[in-house]
């Protein structure tokens, strides 16, 4: 059984700085790409960032320049941090997982969320001004 697990939301003013965990459990880690995703209250969800499983790393537009986004393979937990966070960034914050190449190659960022097959529960954001 695939389980995601977020951490590390919270409120921060404008400015401010997060770094999101998201802990994975029940599956061969290193087999499976990893992103993150966000969802604004009256918005559909979009790609973040997302890493293959051969190290590759894709970011939004959006994202560049102020979020990284890594492994730490021993722990299996995936992390996003972020920097100069803006009002707009406000969102629930889901990690996703999946293990076919299709979905992978594609990323959060160039594909389609729903493609992924694995999801947390999600972690909120709020950026404030």
């Amino acid at each position: 059984q695939v389980q995601l697990v977020e951490s590390g939301g919270g409120s921060v003013q404008a400015g401010g700085s997060l770094t999101l965990s998201c802990a994975a459990f029940g599956y061969t880690y290193t087999s499976y790409c990893m992103g993150w995703f966000r969802q604004a209250p009256g918005k559909e969800r979009e790609g973040v960032a997302s890493i293959d499983t051969d190290g590759s790393i894709r970011y939004a537009d959006s994202m560049k320049g102020r979020s990284t986004i890594s492994k730490d393979h021993a722990k299996d937990t995936l992390y996003l941090q972020m920097n100069s966070l803006k009002p707009e960034d406000t969102a629930m914050y889901y990690c996703a997982a999946d293990y076919r190449p299709r979905v992978c190659a594609a990323g959060a960022v160039g594909g389609t969320w729903y493609e992924y097959s694995y999801w947390g529960q999600g972690t909120q954001v709020t950026v404030s001004s």
